[in-house]
């Protein structure tokens, strides 16, 4: 069974000819003008949809599916989310990680688990693990290259190279 990846939403029609304009959520968007072939969601169930043209609007990306030739066949696909396969995936250079290669990703100081990644948010500086800690409160750690020890994606274990202090409130 494949894994599916969103990469986008289709936000509305556009043009006569059944293109719609779609939402990335990629931060990849060079991927769109190369796709061929995505997964579209119909209840739980993906479908597979070939793509038959891709066009870059501005700042939008357009989609035109095999078979969608009018605003009204394009209708239905409004509000769908767009999907690509495990084998579509962009390959990460090195120390790159994927956000949902971190999500359930048990954490480890030294030998110690600490708790469980919950989210990734997406700062200026850098991205920041939110970790459920062992004690059910919050901890947000930078994620780093400095502060990580060991990325094991497959074993969901991430090994930070910081000290249990690093965990103390400040009281200043």
């Amino acid at each position: 069974m494949a894994d599916f990846y969103l990469i986008a939403e289709i936000e509305q029609p556009a043009g006569k000819s059944g293109f719609v304009r779609i939402i990335p959520v990629s931060d990849f968007p060079e991927r769109f003008l190369k796709l061929k072939k995505v997964f579209l969601d119909f209840w739980g169930d993906k479908k597979p949809f070939a793509v038959s043209e891709v066009k870059k609007h501005q700042e939008n990306f357009l989609l035109k599916f095999k078979n969608f030739n009018s605003i009204r066949d394009s209708q239905v696909l409004i509000g769908r989310k767009i999907f690509i396969d495990d084998r579509n995936v962009v390959r990460l250079p090195k120390n790159h990680f994927f956000i949902h290669d971190l999500i359930d990703v048990n954490v480890f100081i030294k030998d110690e688990k600490i708790g469980v990644v919950t989210d990734v948010l997406k700062l200026p500086a850098n991205d920041v693990l939110v970790v459920k800690k062992n004690d059910i409160s919050e901890q947000l750690i930078p994620f780093v290259l400095e502060f990580i020890e060991k990325f094991q994606p497959k074993k969901k274990k991430l090994s930070l190279r910081i000290d249990k202090d690093f965990f103390e409130e400040d009281e200043n």
